[in-house]
């Protein structure tokens, strides 16, 4: 079944990890997808496996900390698709883990920039767009450390925090819109960026995984098509009455 079909999804941080497997899947229910993404090394192979199966997408490069980069990009989205149904703000990095004492302020603007930030400009640039349209859905991706601490990444979940309550307050705005607009709070999906942390790890990357398997109840962490079919959902119009929610998507990390 399209769950998705005639609709144009926008994907940021949509080359690796959760981000490519929200892509793929968006394209196979059937809507046309802009991958944006900073980094563009693989984006081609990712077009050219969505357009394998007959699916429809394009990449754009994309710094979504830069205001001017925002308006470029999406204004020429705009004009290979004609609209934007669907909103992905995936685009995320851990940043550093340190004690807040020891952080430096460029360490923390960095976070705060890209997981922040740029979900405020995607959202700004494209809201206006929906409005004229009718109405769409926006999926900002948080994190079970939007919800609680850990004791590590604290620029992470600050940023995390910041959007959980960022996806509530807009909802309230633009509800009159159509416009749904909900959160994701994943545990930890082994991605690209998690086995990033394996690798600095002391222990090494067998034992710092099997250390995260054991945190979650289910016995393991999740995968990115874990967190790609709650984007599914919020993107269809099955999800026409959920707006200003927060998924958690974890195996059960929070409910302990």
């Amino acid at each position: 079944m399209k769950r998705v079909e005639h609709k144009v999804a926008v994907v940021t941080g949509g080359v690796l990890g959760i981000g490519r497997a929200t892509a793929l899947l968006l394209a196979k229910e059937g809507a046309a997808v802009a991958v944006v993404d900073i980094k563009g090394e693989e984006a081609q192979s990712l077009i050219n496996e969505i357009e394998d199966f007959g699916g429809t997408a394009k990449f754009w490069q994309l710094d979504t900390t830069k205001e001017s980069q925002v308006i470029s990009v999406f204004a020429d989205i705009i004009r290979e698709f004609g609209k934007v149904d669907i909103l992905v703000n995936n685009a995320g990095i851990a940043g550093v883990n340190k004690p807040t004492h020891e952080i430096t302020e460029e360490e923390w603007d960095n976070v705060i920039n890209v997981n922040v930030k740029g979900v405020f400009l995607c959202a700004k640039h494209l809201i206006p767009h929906m409005q004229k349209a009718g109405g769409g859905s926006i999926i900002n991706m948080s994190s079970i450390y939007g919800i609680i601490g850990a004791g590590d990444l604290p620029p992470y979940h600050a940023s995390k925090g910041a959007v959980r309550l960022m996806t509530k307050n807009d909802a309230l705005f633009y509800a009159k819109d159509k416009i749904r607009i909900n959160s994701i709070h994943p545990g930890f999906i082994w991605t690209p960026l998690v086995e990033e942390l394996a690798k600095g790890s002391p222990e090494g990357v067998k034992a710092f995984r099997k250390q995260l398997d054991s945190r979650h109840p289910i016995g393991h962490v999740g995968a990115p098509d874990d967190i790609a079919y709650g984007v599914l959902y919020l993107a269809s119009d099955e999800s026409k009455f959920v707006t200003g929610s927060e998924l958690v998507i974890d195996g059960g990390y929070t409910a302990q």
